[in-house]
């Protein structure tokens, strides 16, 4: 599977994302074990923000938990913003967003390692980016308003994407943020790659139906 093809259905979610659960480490196995089955191409483990574990032997745990099952479904597993982890995991990729380790530093650590995933908001920052050999794709967006993450930067609208293209720019594209299962047809027309979702699949009530929909040609 090209990086491309990887792109097109990424989960991105920790247990902090399940919080109606009483268990809610066991509700996100449950839930990505249920997207995996219907076609996810990519998760990443973000077990960060309000609600999210703390402890560190835990964390890991989940986090192998997670890996695990990915590895049944031969889907590739990203860790976010976390190298001590990602390594100890022997992870696919790691994801780092613009205030992060600088991604130099980073490409110079774990390039030919395991793939690498860089957050970007702007067209500038795509460009940027772009020039990079060692970053493998890159996140764009937010493309909508979002709830899940709080300090996310203004949304910069399905326009950017095609932006983006029309630059020239050719990175491997992810779009992420406030992304519904009806706005992936549009978000790849535009020229993105696939679609980064956190709510659409945890809350979902349907996961086969909303994997169906983020998948739809």
């Amino acid at each position: 599977m090209t990086v491309r093809e990887m792109l097109r259905c990424y989960f991105v979610a920790g247990s902090q994302d399940f919080k109606g659960a009483s268990n809610r480490p066991q509700a996100l196995l449950d839930c990505l074990e249920q997207a995996l089955k219907c076609g996810l191409t990519c998760y990443q483990f973000r077990e960060k923000g309000a609600g999210a574990l703390q402890n560190k032997e835990e964390i890991k745990a989940l986090a192998q938990a997670t890996q695990a099952l990915c590895q049944r479904y031969n889907v590739a597993f990203f860790v976010d913003d976390d190298l001590e982890l990602a390594l100890s995991l022997n992870a696919d990729g790691i994801h780092v967003g613009q205030n992060d380790m600088p991604i130099e530093e980073l490409i110079a650590r774990v390039q030919g390692r395991m793939l690498i995933g860089l957050s970007t908001h702007s067209i500038e920052q795509f460009r940027a980016a772009n020039a990079l050999q060692g970053v493998d794709y890159c996140g764009f967006g937010p493309i909508f308003p979002t709830q899940s993450k709080p300090d996310a930067e203004p949304a910069v609208g399905v326009e950017a994407i095609r932006a983006v293209r029309a630059a020239g720019l050719d990175k491997p594209m992810v779009a992420i943020g406030g992304i519904s299962a009806q706005d992936a047809r549009a978000i790849i027309q535009a020229g993105a790659d696939g679609v980064a979702v956190i709510s659409a699949i945890a809350q979902s009530r349907d996961v086969g139906a909303t994997l169906a929909q983020l998948l739809a040609d």
